[in-house]
Order: C-alpha cells, then sequence, then structure tokens
C-alpha cells in the first residue's frame, strides 16, 4: 500500500468533497445528466466519491476497480441496447474512469473514452469540477446521441446521479 495514496484518502473528508462538487455544482451535474439522457436511449450516469474505505485500500483497489464496482452496483449495464454508460471520479486520487457497456464501448471505443476523461482531469485539474464534469457529460452525450438517438416520445431521460463523500 502507496503511504502517501492512504494519507490523501484519509484526509479527503465530505467536507473537502463538498468544497470541489458544492451545492451549485451538483445540481448543473444533475442538470446535465437530465438533459443528455433526454437525448439518446442510452444512459449516462454519474458518480463521485470522496475517497475509498479503508479495507479497499489495504487491497490497492485501483480506481479503475472502483468504477467497475460502481457500474455493478448503480445496474448501469441494466439496460435495453447494452449501452449504459459510467463516469466515475475517485476525488482523492484526482481520477476519472469512464465505463461504457459492452455495445456502445464497441461504437465508441477506448481512445475517445480517454480522452474525455483526460478533458475532465484537466478541468479538475484547474480547479473548474463543475465545468469539466458537465463538459465531460456532454461528450458522452454526444456519442450516445450519434450511436442510439431518440425514436419516440419517452425514450430518453433516464436519470443517474451518486455522489458520496
Amino acid at each position: 500500500m502507496d503511504a502517501r495514496r492512504a494519507l490523501r484518502h484519509l484526509l479527503t473528508t465530505h467536507a473537502t468533497l463538498a468544497r470541489a462538487f458544492d451545492r451549485d455544482a451538483l445540481r448543473a451535474i444533475e442538470a446535465a445528466v437530465v438533459s443528455c439522457n433526454a437525448e439518446h436511449v442510452g444512459e449516462v450516469c454519474f458518480a463521485v466519491e470522496g475517497a475509498l474505505h479503508s479495507a479497499a485500500l489495504l487491497r490497492n483497489q485501483s480506481p479503475r476497480e472502483r468504477a467497475l464496482e460502481v457500474f455493478a452496483q448503480l445496474r448501469v449495464w441494466d439496460t435495453e441496447h447494452n449501452n449504459g454508460v459510467l463516469i466515475y471520479v475517485l476525488f482523492a486520487d484526482r481520477a476519472v474512469e469512464i465505463v461504457a457497456d459492452r455495445a456502445v464501448h464497441a461504437r465508441v471505443g477506448a481512445r475517445e473514452w480517454e480522452a474525455i476523461c483526460g478533458a475532465m482531469q484537466e478541468a479538475f485539474a484547474r480547479g473548474a469540477y463543475r465545468d469539466g464534469a458537465v463538459n465531460g457529460i456532454q461528450a458522452v452525450g454526444q456519442h450516445l446521441k450519434r450511436h442510439y438517438p431518440v425514436v419516440g416520445p419517452g425514450s430518453g431521460a433516464l436519470k443517474c446521479a451518486h455522489y458520496s463523500a
């Protein structure tokens, strides 16, 4: 276990996370998810966690591994067309992961997801948490809109946002 990483996780409190993702940022993120999901028949979910629990730190769980767990816990995979996408932020590690269900991943590919993650991480490094998250949601939404457009009334508008200290 990396002692510096463990210290970062132990020192990342709910208040730390709330300063970065304040009430206005969370409202903007939720609105972006709702708006995005109204434009396609996929499902975009956004989850941010402040830090890993001690057991996960002890086993040196990576942000990617945690993102895969959250993807399953939130049942993002449970879409008709296998086109759910999770944007996962692990604040203590300053990590952004995108986990895409198999059908949408096959159409978009790892390079595109990595580019979106990189852009979000750059925004977060500047302290632009709200804008980075909203822009990331919109970028994922553009891919879903291209590959899974809304075909009739009531097809989109699923809502999925999760926040945890």
